[in-house]
């Protein structure tokens, strides 16, 4: 994205699933986003503090978790400065991992779940996507409950995941684009977060873990994978 920003500053730019436009300095604000680019969010940081709480609810026993996060973009130092807010009142011990590369992921998840009662949010970031499988074969096989972003993550085999719709923005960029050829400009179109977050949750994994998903939560659920 900043490559293209640094390309042209007149022709029109329609990002989707950035997570933190206004800090990563791609536009002035979601509202008026100014100058040639505007687009769709991935999260909203409120968003971070519900990854805990889920955590919390699906493994209620889980008093220590590793955060996995990239410090790379702003957007991996602002979720987890939500999460930290939200972890005194529930009664959980915060650490950070930095998701550079595969080697230190595996050292530090490997070294943290020595430790009972443990548990990891992977935090949304490229990071994460790229090295998903990885964390979670090591979730698995450490037998730590995990918190993922997105729905695929779930579907790939992680226990329970909370983020929106990946696709979805790429349907409404096109109502964007048809808005900018008919004469609409970029710096006018506000900057749009999700319409809707899915919970998804993995009772394969589930048992897998020994854990029994609460009723109360599999109601909830957008989608439950047997």
């Amino acid at each position: 994205m900043a490559a293209l920003q640094q390309a042209t500053r007149t022709v029109p730019i329609i990002f989707v699933t950035i997570i933190d436009p206004v800090g990563a300095g791609f536009v002035e604000s979601l509202a008026r986003p100014g100058g040639n680019v505007t687009g769709f969010s991935l999260f909203e940081y409120g968003l971070s503090g519900k990854w805990l709480e889920l955590l919390k609810e699906i493994a209620p026993g889980v008093m220590r978790v590793a955060v996995l996060r990239d410090t790379a973009v702003g957007s991996g130092i602002g979720q987890y400065a939500i999460i930290q807010a939200v972890a005194p009142s529930l009664g959980v011990e915060l650490r950070p991992i930095d998701m550079r590369d595969a080697g230190e992921i595996e050292r530090t998840v490997v070294a943290f779940a020595r430790v009972p009662n443990s548990g990891l949010i992977i935090a949304g970031s490229p990071s994460g996507s790229v090295h998903r499988n990885l964390i979670i074969t090591l979730a698995a096989r450490h037998q730590l409950p995990a918190v993922y972003p997105l729905t695929y993550y779930a579907r790939s085999g992680g226990l329970i995941s909370y983020g929106p719709d990946s696709i979805d923005p790429y349907r409404r960029a096109a109502g964007y684009i048809d808005r900018i050829l008919k004469g609409e400009k970029p710096a006018d179109l506000p900057v749009q977060a999700p319409s809707k977050y899915e919970l998804v949750i993995n009772l394969k994994t589930a048992r897998a873990l020994g854990l029994t998903v609460p009723p109360s939560l599999l109601a909830r659920a957008d989608e439950v994978i047997e």
